[in-house]
């Protein structure tokens, strides 16, 4: 059997993060062929190569392109014509340019520290607002009457409980604390980001067909 009538099978996600602008097949697809040389030829060809920005959105750092499988197995077709090419993965992806986040400067900083004042501040005003909303301080002041059989005087117990327990079961049901996770299981927010990015990712794709932006085979 020659080389162009090998199958090769090939697997790209369907967001795919690159920070070269030069883009192989190899730098967005999973290749493989019981063919070693011409696998590693088709992961060395070209794909794509992203334009430098216009000068008036030169701060823009990140660019996307949606393509078609179809335009993957276009550019394999060219060097081995006669090769059966087995699809793995999505049909439509989004290839996605980023700058190379270790060239972050002072001002990406200063957005993380603004982000997560108001995430702090926000967080803290949505459980007072809670508390008030429930007359939590009336309830503790009841009970604490019930079970002592006298009025509450200052903070106790309940009160320093409570925040402790509150804290707690914070970090329990978000399983993160700083860089540490309490379980190897996704944390909720990790969970809703993911969904978050596949209806992000899905409306790119349906949107860029439907405006004919989609790079498919010519």
């Amino acid at each position: 059997m020659s080389a162009n009538d090998e199958t090769v099978y090939i697997k790209i996600d369907q967001n795919v993060l690159i920070f070269d602008r030069n883009v192989t097949i190899g730098d967005i697809a999973a290749v493989t062929s019981s063919n070693e040389t011409m696998v590693r030829q088709i992961k060395q060809k070209k794909f794509y190569a992203f334009p430098p920005p216009p000068a008036s959105k030169k701060n823009v750092k990140i660019q996307r392109e949606i393509f078609s499988v179809l335009k993957v197995v276009e550019l394999i077709h060219e060097d081995y014509p006669n090769a059966e090419i087995q699809n793995e993965g999505e049909s439509d992806f989004i290839l996605e340019y980023r700058k190379d986040p270790s060239q972050s400067n002072w001002i990406d900083y200063l957005k993380t520290a603004a982000l997560c004042l108001v995430v702090f501040f926000g967080g803290a005003f949505t459980i007072m607002s809670f508390n008030n909303d429930i007359g939590i301080t009336e309830l503790f002041g009841k009970f604490y009457e019930q079970v002592m059989g006298a009025e509450q005087s200052g903070v106790t117990e309940l009160e320093i409980m409570y925040c402790i327990g509150l804290a707690i079961g914070i970090l329990v049901f978000f399983n993160h604390f700083g860089k540490h996770k309490i379980t190897p299981d996704p944390t909720p927010i990790q969970v809703q980001l993911r969904k978050y990015e596949q209806d992000v990712d899905t409306t790119f794709i349906q949107n860029a067909a439907r405006g004919g932006k989609e790079i498919d085979v010519d």
